[in-house]
Order: C-alpha cells, then structure tokens, then sequence
C-alpha cells in the first residue's frame, strides 16, 4: 500500500539489512580473473563486476535491496516485502528519493564509512523524459539498483569481503580461499572473418541514416547527432558473457569495465569515459570524449592518426561542442566560479581507437546532490549531440528502435553521495533472447557517411573479436 513517498522510503530504509560482517584476505595476482570467477560462481540470481579508477574491481550480489523505476513508479523489494511510490512523470526524482532515505537511516543508525554501496543502470530512454519528448520514453524500466547481500573489493594490496551476515561472509571468503581450478580449454571465440562479418552488418541502412541527419543538421534542426547502429547476433549463440568479458578486457583500455546480469540485461562492456564522477566531498566531474582514430599494432601509424585527429576540422569542432555544452550541464548544478577544464584535447588510447579527450570539474551547490548532478549530465553528450534536446528527437527519427542500456549508464554509488557512473558504450548487450552489439558516430554538417561507418566499424572491434561461446 502506497502511504506517500516520505513514509514509503523511510519504512523501505529501515527494512534493508547492513553489512555487517567483513573481512579481509590476500590481494588477488589477477583482479580481473577473481571478479570474474566470482561471477560465474552463481552466488545469486544478480550481480555486477563495475571496474573503477585505479585498477579496482568490485564484485556485487545479490539483492538486500533491489529498486526499480518506471516512468510513473518506482518499486523497492527488500525483506520479502514490496514497496511502491508513484512517480509524477519524474521518475529518477522519485529513485533519489529513495536511496536518500536509506542515507538517512544510515546516519540514523551512525554508519561510517561511506554508508552503503549500491549497484545499478539507466537506460538511454531516461532521457526523454529529462530533456525531450515523454512520449517516446515507452514504458520498459529506466533505472534499477541493487544493495548488495556481498561484496568484494579487489585492490592491489587485499581483499575485502563485506556482507550482511555471516553466512555469506563465508560463502564468498570460501570461493576466494579456494585453489584455481586446473586450466579449462577457453571458450571459442570469432575468427577475424566471423568478427568482420558481424561488424560490417547493416552498413549500407545506416550510411542513409547518417545522410539524412546532415540533412536535419544542413538545414539549421540541430548541430551534431551520435547516431548509432545495431548489430544482433544470430538468434540462439550462446555467448558465454564472463568469457567475453575477460578477453575483451585483456585486450582494451577502458575508462571503466562491468560485467552485469541485473534487472533485465546483461552486459560486458568496456567504456572508454565516465558521465560523471562525483566525490563525497562534493566534487563532481565529467569526461567527454568526441573525436576518433583507428589505433593498432604499428607505433609510427598510430603517431600519424593522431596528428590527423588533432588537426581534422570535423574531429576538433565535435568535440569542442560538447566541451561547452558539458560545461554548461555542469554550471547548471555546481557553485559559480567553481567550473573549469582541467584537461582540453588530450588523446586518449581505448583499445582500437584513439579519441580526443577532456575533463570538465566542479564543485556541486549547497543545494544538489549527485542525481541533480545525473540529471544535468545524462546521457553523456558524447551519446547524444548538441543542442541534446535537438539531437534526442533527431535519434528518434533516424535510429531504430529503442537503445536500452546503450548510450545509458552502469554506475556505483554510496550512501554517502559517492556516484561513479560509466557510459555504456563498446558493450555487449543482452535482454531476453536477445543479444547484439552497438556503436555510433558523432555526424555534423562535415560529416560523410563513408567515414561514420568506418568509425562505428572501429569501435565495434573493441567487442566483436573477442566474443566467446558456449557450448551449444
């Protein structure tokens, strides 16, 4: 029974279980393998491996807590029980709501440290409802979070294994304890020509999409679109997730890393820069990354792909849009006079490709949190175009069908007003029966649709070589 979201949220905080038991082990010599064998481990119907800064891996599972929100709703389960609160079209509003009502009984019970960890996403179509058309939002989930039942810490020095009892304490510390397994045939993966194949599919549709969005943007409707394109794979390949993971891991460099099977979707992805970044200390930051190279095996060819980047018209006018509009999202929630770039057109190497980088920072108002700081940013500008409004209602007409996780976020956050959220790009996506891979490439009046092919073509080879199998 809804009583009113305050009464909602604070009866839903006071349900979900602290961890209370913690304990710490040996630092494991491969961070990435652990977390990825404790995925496979099956320890609960959900879980997340979200890679961070510095070469930390968290694992997460289970649900001591799972919320969900709807464009008109958001659900909340914890302890058996279920909660419900209506949305009034502000649906990430009402999810804020909700996790500051477990902050408050964080502080309320004395929790140090940060509070709790939570786990999550927000789908693409989030924005529709935060910068366009309501409309085209649908009615499918556009955010879900989980407060873990465990959770593992792998750093360079220990491991730490936090949980809300002792029994799944020893559970995930008896998995780490145990010896590696003698060393399996690794899943088939694609050959170079079956890689190639997957990523030239459906070219010849989205060069006519790209050629009608210069159309749009020629004629005065917007200024730059990410359009993007989607590959499935072929109904029934049984792709061995955790597998594709680890190997697509080992060969890219990647701002953030995730492994998911959580509300819905699964994922292995490999994001090359973050929506936002915000501190307890209030601190908040983006990453917006616009303009691409090819990057490979020979030194002197990369060197010249990036001088081509840095002095390419196109390439330096669609990044430094989505600089200033970047810079205009952060003004919009952080102190005045606290906004600056720190970094300006750096390139940054991303596995296959090379990209034109910049760091925008602030300091968040007395009055704003980290999900104003969300709402201002997301979806990353790099996902979308500029004006972003403009650009939403331009992906609405020329891409097909709904992105879902993509272009969206896979974040961790805490209780204590940490968020640290990955853009989903260069992932692999699933839902239901389906699976498919997806890329895009930021189209401006230079643009030609031989070279936005090309580039989403780049990108997709951060994934498609690396895919694994099961067996059938």
């Amino acid at each position: 029974m809804n009583n009113g979201p305050r009464n909602t949220w604070d009866s839903w905080a006071g349900s979900v279980p602290p961890l209370v038991s913690a304990s710490t082990l040996e630092p494991s010599n491969d961070a990435a393998a652990t977390a990825t064998r404790l995925a496979r481990a099956a320890l609960a119907d959900q879980y997340v491996v979200y890679e961070g800064e510095g070469g930390v891996w968290h694992f997460a599972a289970g649900s001591a807590v799972s919320l969900t929100a709807h464009a008109d709703a958001v659900t909340a389960r914890a302890a058996g029980r279920t909660w419900n609160s209506r949305t009034d079209g502000s649906p990430l509003t009402a999810f804020a709501a909700a996790l500051r009502a477990l902050s408050d009984a964080d502080d309320a019970h004395g929790a140090r440290g940060g509070g709790r960890h939570f786990y999550g996403w927000a789908a693409f179509e989030l924005a529709h409802l935060l910068h366009a058309d309501p409309a085209v939002t649908g009615d499918g989930p556009l955010l879900h979070a989980l407060v873990p039942s465990v959770e593992v810490t792998l750093t360079g020095d220990r491991t730490v294994v936090r949980a809300v009892d002792d029994a799944w304490l020893r559970e995930a510390a008896d998995l780490l304890a145990e010896l590696l397994p003698a060393r399996q045939p690794a899943p088939d993966g694609t050959t170079p020509e079956t890689s190639e194949d997957i990523i030239a599919a459906g070219t010849d549709a989205y060069g006519s999409a790209v050629a009608r969005t210069v159309e749009d943007i020629r004629a005065g409707l917007l200024e730059k679109a990410v359009l993007s394109r989607k590959i499935p794979l072929p109904a029934g390949t049984p792709v061995d997730f955790p597998a594709t993971y680890l190997a697509g891991r080992r060969a890219n460099t990647p701002a953030r890393s995730y492994l998911l099977d959580l509300g819905g979707y699964r994922a292995a992805g490999f994001s090359p820069e973050t929506v936002l970044e915000v501190g307890e200390d209030g601190r908040v930051s983006t990453q917006p990354l616009a303009g691409t190279r090819a990057r490979g095996a020979d030194p002197a060819e990369n060197d010249r792909l990036r001088a081509e980047l840095l002095t390419d018209p196109k390439e330096i006018h669609e990044h430094a849009v989505s600089v200033r509009l970047a810079w205009d999202e952060m003004a919009a929630v952080c102190r005045p006079g606290s906004v600056v770039v720190e970094e300006f057109m750096a390139v940054r190497p991303r596995g296959p490709v090379q990209h034109l980088a910049s760091r925008v920072t602030g300091r968040l108002r007395e009055d704003a949190g980290p999900w104003d700081a969300f709402a201002s940013l997301f979806p990353a500008i790099t996902a979308t175009g500029v004006s972003k409004r403009a650009a939403l209602q331009a992906l609405a007409r020329h891409e097909q069908g709904p992105r879902g996780l993509y272009g969206g976020a896979v974040f961790r956050g805490s209780t204590g007003g940490a968020l640290d959220a990955a853009l989903v790009l260069r992932t692999l996506i699933g839902e239901g029966d389906g699976t498919w891979l997806r890329a895009g490439a930021g189209v401006t009046a230079q643009s030609s649709p031989e070279r936005e092919i090309e580039e989403t073509c780049e990108k997709l080879r951060s994934v498609a070589p690396h895919l694994r199998f099961t067996a059938d």
